[in-house]
């Protein structure tokens, strides 16, 4: 899940050395942490946070396929 994060998020942002994507494992799910330079988050989040949304939309279906539960959290 991280590496398909992380190749979405540095194909939408101008610094793509700038995004860093770490795994957080709890016991109810795992949280994908994704951090992007400030002035690519709103290249990231979109307009009424469409992007985002569809970002998540794609990782929760990928993670449905090995039966796990995954959050994206986008953090500044």
């Amino acid at each position: 899940m991280v590496k398909l994060v992380e190749s979405i998020a540095k194909s939408l942002v101008d610094n793509p050395e700038s995004v860093v994507v770490t795994e957080v494992s709890g016991k109810q799910a795992t949280t994908i942490q994704l951090k992007v330079a400030s002035e690519d988050m709103g290249k990231v989040i979109g307009k009424q946070g469409k992007i985002a949304r569809a970002l998540r939309t794609v990782v929760r279906a990928a993670a449905t396929k090995d039966n796990k539960k995954v959050i994206v959290e986008i953090i500044q």
